[in-house]
């Protein structure tokens, strides 16, 4: 099940395998609760992680590959910071200075993250065979999720602004790499997002 080559199905002419299938179905309804503010995001998207975790490997995206394991730990302190006790974390927004710092961590670690993955498979050529694919975007995507994470973690409501950049990055990183039912997943993502951004932004004025 965990060999991109296991097929669930055929659509029209494209094979679908089990990994595809399960972590597009759970990355899917995770982010549907995110958007929604529900906490059950968070149990979906531990089932999400691990079949994209396998799935990234075997495509060469090995950024994306280890950002599962990120989202894995962001998901378990998601899970408990969004509910204390019986106090519910209020929706807020990042201050001015809190933005500028982020995105110099974003410039910074896409570089780095970028260097590391173009020489993977020269420095680790028994795990990474294959030479990373995308390297410089791949890294953009995997930092900036890292990012939004932590800000969904915490309710700040430009998580959703991040996410929608990274799923117009995404879209057409996977349609490229040939993943096509994973860059539907991120069109779709790419609406839930925006739903997500209009639904908190309500939530604040109402506050």
């Amino acid at each position: 099940m965990f060999d991109i080559n296991n097929v669930a199905f055929q659509l029209l002419d494209y094979p679908i395998s089990y990994l595809e299938l399960i972590g597009t179905i759970f990355g899917l309804v995770s982010v549907y609760w995110a958007a929604r503010t529900n906490i059950l995001t968070w149990p979906s998207g531990i089932l999400n992680e691990i079949a994209f975790f396998a799935l990234f490997y075997q495509v060469q995206l090995y950024s994306d590959m280890l950002l599962q394991v990120f989202f894995l730990v962001a998901t378990i302190y998601g899970w408990l910071n969004w509910k204390k006790g019986t106090k519910q974390v209020e929706i807020s927004s990042l201050s001015a200075r809190a933005i500028l710092i982020y995105l110099t961590l974003l410039f910074l670690g896409t570089f780095a993250l970028g260097q590391l993955m173009s020489q993977i498979h020269m420095l680790l050529p028994s795990l990474f065979e294959v030479k990373a694919a995308f390297p410089y975007f791949d890294a953009f995507t995997t930092v900036a999720s890292i990012l939004a994470t932590v800000f969904l973690a915490q309710k700040k409501i430009e998580t959703w602004i991040i996410w929608i950049v990274v799923d117009v990055v995404c879209i057409g990183l996977y349609f490229i790499k040939g993943i096509p039912v994973v860059a539907a997943e991120y069109i779709v993502f790419l609406g839930l997002c925006s739903m997500g951004w209009y639904n908190w932004s309500k939530s604040m004025k109402h506050d």
